[in-house]
């Protein structure tokens, strides 16, 4: 399955992407060969393959929590930008 320029410059147009005419012949002969890439795997018998949605088992990797002590607040706060009183002091983000 081949990808057209004309199919490459509206997919580009509904990503908001400029390209340039170069691009536009390089991504559609990329997508080409994606494509005929998937045509391969479709004959692919899985049949027997039960659905999944990892092909890789998961595994969380978690370490133990350790109570450990706080940085004194003067080093805390030796790098902030501004403070007050014990706190970092920072500009509104939400108006009211």
């Amino acid at each position: 399955m081949t990808i057209s320029r004309k199919e490459v410059m509206h997919i580009a147009l509904l990503a908001r992407l400029g390209l340039t005419e170069e691009e536009v012949d390089k991504l559609s002969e990329q997508l080409s060969n994606i494509l005929e890439n998937f045509e391969i795997l479709k004959q692919v018998d899985t049949t027997n393959i039960p659905p999944t949605a990892q092909s890789i088992d998961l595994q969380n990797v978690l370490s133990d929590d350790a109570i450990a002590p706080s940085l004194p607040l003067n080093d805390v706060l030796a790098n902030a930008p501004q403070q007050e009183g014990d706190f970092f002091k920072v500009r509104a983000v939400l108006e009211e």
